[in-house]
């Protein structure tokens, strides 16, 4: 099979698709859609490769304003993990790292997706609690989880500081196995790719600015291409969800903010797992190219800006070279921030809406990356039934009117 990269991919992918390249470059309007997916972000691909390759839909847009894999899909720290607390979250990330295992060969397209753990450190008596208590939900459910002492923290981690007159002493962790890290590009070209192949259209550059309804049901989307007519249209722009629903009159509970990370100078491979710290948000992981990719927290204040706090990076830094003190003398590469949307559960949305036609995946906050193929899976399967995948079920809008809220807040190890 040839091979080809970055742009030129697309490039020869749109030069052989005769009927996109009919509507673009003809005054004739541009076709009708069963589905316009607004985001070109790995969900929004992933969801766009489902719906042709699971449910036979193939007459799908995907619009993006920017470039494929631009936004937070690009924006992000790239762990894998699937210990959450709760059942509904638990089997929604654990479906989604069953997708992670076989990807590379289901897309044919290498995503990098290495199982090389996952540790989140506890350090201190209630962290420790926290950690018994997510553990032995995780084993309830399945999931490969557990409890690890000091000692066998040092002994996973060498370089780690445990000495325990640290400002945050490490007193133990929880370790899953099966979870890792992917690369997040990759992830966005496979799909893409792959969707592309099966007639799906990828739109860049085209910017959604209305959703247009006629008789309470979607027709189609305003752009700054034109009007193109869709008979589904399904939004998974993260960041910006709360904009795309005012397209449709709908408010959703939702807050935005900037999320921020940074990358360090390539070094030598010292760092062969992640390793997570809920009590300052920090976290960090050695790339194949040798750059340590570290996480920071959400600021506090909400906006869409794609930078952040200095004070958030900089108390991140502080706290990730008392942890591994060999890392103070390494450089910082460059950082950077994604825009994330946050329910008041701290769990997604993935619903229909009362527009008929009209669905929305949303509200990841801090856990979209892990949940690109399991989250794309589910979404393609409530939009081609126009009923809710019973593993994205207890994620629908309705929630916020029962109070069936999930609550991952601080119970996801990380605390949003």
């Amino acid at each position: 099979m040839e091979r080809y990269s970055g742009f030129s991919l697309f490039k020869h992918a749109f030069s052989h698709h005769e009927n996109w390249q009919k509507a673009w470059h003809s005054p004739a309007p541009k076709p009708s859609y069963d589905v316009v997916i607004v985001g070109g972000g790995g969900h929004g691909l992933a969801t766009a490769y489902y719906l042709a390759k699971q449910h036979g839909i193939t007459r799908v847009a995907v619009l993006e304003k920017g470039y494929l894999g631009g936004g937070n899909t690009g924006r992000n720290t790239t762990i894998v993990r699937s210990n959450y607390l709760w059942d509904e979250a638990a089997r929604l990330y654990d479906h989604s790292l069953s997708l992670w295992q076989g990807l590379s060969q289901e897309l044919n397209y290498n995503v990098m997706f290495s199982q090389r753990g996952v540790l989140n450190v506890g350090h201190n008596l209630q962290d420790m609690r926290d950690i018994e208590r997510r553990v032995n939900a995780n084993r309830l459910n399945g999931i490969d989880a557990e409890v690890l002492d000091t000692k066998a923290v040092k002994e996973l981690v060498p370089i780690i500081n445990d000495s325990p007159n640290i400002r945050y002493p490490v007193h133990g962790a929880s370790w899953q196995a099966s979870g890792g890290v992917a690369r997040h590009d990759a992830v966005a070209w496979g799909y893409a790719r792959a969707a592309n192949s099966l007639g799906v259209d990828l739109i860049q550059q085209c910017e959604v600015t209305g959703i247009r309804r006629q008789a309470g049901a979607v027709v189609g989307v305003e752009t700054n291409l034109g009007f193109i007519a869709a008979a589904k249209v399904a939004c998974v722009v993260a960041g910006s969800s709360g904009v795309m629903a005012a397209h449709a009159d709908i408010r959703l509970p939702l807050e935005s903010y900037p999320l921020q990370a940074l990358v360090s100078e390539p070094i030598k491979p010292v760092l062969d797992t992640v390793v997570m710290s809920n009590a300052v948000h920090a976290y960090v992981s050695q790339s194949d190219k040798g750059d340590l990719v570290i996480g920071a927290g959400i600021d506090t204040y909400n906006g869409y800006g794609q930078r952040g706090s200095f004070q958030i990076i900089e108390h991140t830094v502080s706290a990730i070279c008392e942890l591994f003190p060999v890392f103070s003398r390494v450089r910082m590469n460059r950082s950077w921030g994604g825009v994330v949307d946050i329910s008041p559960d701290a769990c997604p949305i993935i619903s229909k809406t009362m527009i008929k036609g009209l669905y929305f995946n949303c509200g990841w906050g801090t856990g979209g990356f892990k949940a690109t193929p399991g989250s794309g899976h589910v979404f393609a399967h409530t939009i081609a039934k126009d009923q809710a995948h019973p593993i994205a079920a207890p994620f629908n809008l309705d929630r916020f009117n029962t109070g069936h809220l999930i609550d991952e807040h601080g119970a996801a190890a990380v605390a949003h």
